[in-house]
């Protein structure tokens, strides 16, 4: 039984404290969050007890330490939890400045203790299928990976969050080098703001192109948009020397209807915690799978550092405008 601990009871540590207490696995004991309502509220739904955030890391009968707070605490609960000796889960990024994610992967090394960056889109069925599929294809020649966001953050949330190669491409980034799996030799990233001017005078982009080509050639294409007026689109194409592989968008159902007027179907998920709750269970029982038998992370810290530095280079391609080296 792994014994944990949950920061953070938003949006997203609710999903977590949720997929945690359905594991058989795992005994969730505590809930830390400054905001008391919300930590009681999710503690009442989990069985857990509500205790501060060092209480919560240094508790003596707690295994691991799922880290669901705000972006830029990541690094610091992160150190807090490795040295207090224990297994950590947590969210994307691990911070938005390299030289703190890459202190974080340090410790880790240092310490040998587990950790677990939560890039859910490697557990989704489709594209974990995707990915079991590639060896079938011969050499991956061209890979293409689409996501566009039903409507932009508020601008406020814009301002905070690293920009988009960091808060949102970051998992594109993520999903093209494990299915590339081979280094990269350049990357080459166009951008525009052409959803909302008001995220452009924040200093961001809405709109971007970003194509990575590795070592033996062959090239990924990542497609981004804030806004998609048909709902959240998240597709995944590679193509090889024996064949192409597509994995689609999810629907509410996959119910096709025919008549006079012609062909419909259900309007795309409209929201990523709809489009992936698969793939966050599935990450969730991957991590604790991991924990019980004592294997390797399936994502590490350093696959955490790799997409933050791939994130890193598309802006400056962006800024040179040119292909840059990686």
């Amino acid at each position: 039984m792994i014994r944990i601990s949950l920061l953070g009871a938003g949006r997203i540590g609710v999903i977590h404290a949720l997929n945690a207490k359905a594991n058989l696995n795992v005994d969730l004991r505590y809930i830390a969050d400054p905001r008391e309502e919300a930590a009681r509220d999710l503690a009442e739904k989990v069985g857990a007890k509500v205790v501060d955030v060092n209480a919560a890391i240094n508790a003596d009968d707690v295994d691991a330490v799922i880290i669901a707070t705000s972006t830029n605490t990541h690094a610091e609960l992160s150190h807090a939890a490795l040295n207090a000796g224990k297994a950590v889960f947590c969210e994307k990024p691990i911070d938005l400045d390299i030289n703190s994610a890459s202190g974080v992967a340090e410790h880790v090394q240092q310490s040998g203790l587990p950790y677990f960056v939560a890039f859910n889109r490697r557990f989704d069925p489709s594209f974990a299928a995707l990915q079991r599929g590639l060896s079938d294809l011969g050499k991956l020649e061209q890979l293409v990976i689409t996501s566009r966001d039903p409507s932009p953050p508020p601008v406020e949330y814009i301002k905070v969050s690293g920009g988009l190669f960091r808060d949102m491409t970051i998992h594109d980034f993520d999903m093209a080098l494990w299915l590339l799996n081979e280094p990269l030799r350049d990357v080459h990233a166009i951008g525009s703001c052409q959803v909302d001017p008001a995220i452009g005078q924040a200093g961001d982009i809405d709109t971007a192109t970003i194509t990575l080509t590795t070592v033996s050639g062959a090239q990924c294409v990542i497609l981004n948009s804030r806004r998609a007026a048909y709902g959240y689109d998240q597709r995944v194409e590679a193509f090889g020397a024996r064949g192409m592989l597509q994995a689609h968008n999810i629907k509410p159902t996959q119910l096709h209807r025919f008549g006079a007027e012609g062909e419909n179907s259900d309007r795309l998920e409209d929201f990523f915690l709809q489009r992936y709750a698969a793939a966050y269970q599935a990450e969730m029982a991957a991590f604790v799978q991991a924990l019980v038998t004592q294997s390797p992370m399936p994502v590490s810290v350093q696959d955490g550092v790799n997409a933050l530095k791939l994130a890193n280079a598309a802006y400056a391609s962006l800024e040179q405008g040119k292909p840059v080296g990686f």
